[in-house]
């Protein structure tokens, strides 16, 4: 398809099996919808492609960072890999517009559940990558698209453990502990997506989805700050 053509153009990959390349973009609401023989949907790449994503960043942080210790790493990779980080850069990237999805899911532009489709479908397109043409293409690719965002990441502390930052400004600011609850759940039991908010007693502050209850706060709470404009940052 000429869509998938230009995207390869875009990044600067050219697939050798095209099929792969479609299956990475295929949501499972389509295949459930279309019934389409011969394509598979891409929760398989996406499994993959997080594998070769983690070990990427991983091996890219550990060099650049030879003074930093395992927790600080920990936390880089966790602002660099998480949803919210992966579902804008495939959007940056013009994802969206390959996306295979049922009418449905197709109509539910600029939602979390969308931005988490996103997100796994970049994991996907890495998967694809390496099946593809090997783990050096997948490694230069993320290299290029998504670990030149380390640098910000670091030097604007956007990898803090923004729960416990969270909850230092609210004390400050208001006297109260934020309080976290969990608010819908996303997707079957294998591949739960959690969407929690967080509240300052009874008022909303903002929400996070992640694929933790863990990873769901955290997000909620950088969503906070941002919201209440706390920490002078936009975490």
């Amino acid at each position: 398809m000429e869509k998938f053509s230009k995207f390869e153009e875009k990044i600067g990959v050219t697939f050798r099996d095209k099929t792969i390349l479609r299956e990475a973009f295929t949501h499972r609401s389509y295949i459930n919808e279309t019934r389409e023989k011969g394509l598979a949907q891409n929760e398989r790449l996406e499994f993959l492609g997080d594998a070769v994503v983690e070990l990427a960043v991983t091996d890219f942080l550990y060099k650049k960072y030879p003074h930093s210790n395992e927790g600080d790493l920990t936390s880089y990779r966790a602002a660099l890999v998480n949803a919210v980080t992966l579902g804008d850069l495939a959007i940056d990237m013009g994802m969206e517009e390959c996306l295979l999805l049922s009418k449905g899911e197709a109509k539910d532009k600029g939602t979390k559940a969308r931005q988490i489709i996103l997100a796994n479908a970049f994991e996907a397109l890495v998967g694809a990558i390496y099946l593809d043409q090997g783990f050096l293409t997948a490694d230069m690719f993320l290299k290029s698209h998504l670990l030149g965002k380390t640098e910000e990441i670091v030097q604007k502390e956007l990898w803090r453990d923004a729960k416990s930052f969270f909850q230092e400004e609210a004390q400050d600011h208001v006297g109260i502990t934020p309080v976290y609850k969990v608010m819908r759940e996303i997707g079957p039991d294998h591949d739960k997506e959690f969407v929690v908010g967080v509240y300052l007693e009874d008022e909303f502050v903002a929400e996070g989805t992640g694929k933790s209850k863990q990873e769901a706060e955290q997000h909620a709470a950088a969503e906070g700050l941002k919201v209440r404009k706390w920490g002078g940052t936009s975490r």
